[in-house]
């Protein structure tokens, strides 16, 4: 824990890694959609294909309560399949992972401050761009791991490490 920083409050991220078809269901969505249509208005499709598959998300994060700030882990949620960076059980991920943020573009102001700073979902949130290697650019639902941009092959199952350890697995969340 960092000197100075209160008692942590663990967080638990697991959402928004829908099961896609195509480069994300592209043939019913709008062209460029993210550019021009608010948050607000996007249909359900368009909403879950701003999802990029990373999985940060995913990973465990502590927030500490004195400063607000946010820190990343290795640990992720037991439901991450760390390879395809997918939610195992999206549909019903609630039933094992109660408190499972539901993102809604009426939950999003109240959390965008510690989803991962590549998130669409928080950039556009921002009013900031989509990365070049966001997949609704490239149409490559794999360019976000070509990139490096996302957790696959390094994440560590929240099942192997108890909660009072994962200050030993905090990473730096690149931007």
């Amino acid at each position: 824990m960092r000197s100075g920083a209160g008692d942590p409050r663990r967080l638990t991220a697991p959402f928004l890694l829908a099961q896609l078809k195509a480069p994300y269901g592209m043939s019913r969505l709008r062209p460029r959609f993210w550019e021009t249509v608010p948050l607000k208005n996007m249909t359900s499709d368009e909403w879950e294909a701003l999802c990029d598959g990373c999985g940060k998300c995913c990973l465990n994060k502590i927030e500490y309560e004195d400063t607000g700030e946010v820190e990343f882990t290795r640990v992720a949620c037991r439901l991450l399949d760390g390879e395809t960076c997918r939610c195992t059980q999206y549909p019903i991920r609630k039933q094992f992972v109660p408190d499972c943020v539901q993102l809604t573009p009426s939950t999003l102001p109240k959390i965008a401050y510690w989803m991962p700073r590549t998130c669409a979902y928080r950039l556009l949130h921002e009013g900031k761009p989509l990365p070049d290697w966001h997949p609704l650019v490239t149409g490559d639902p794999e360019s976000v791991h070509t990139a490096g941009a996302s957790v696959r092959g390094w994440t560590v199952p929240e099942f192997e490490v108890p909660e009072d350890e994962w200050d030993n697995y905090i990473i730096d969340e690149t931007p």
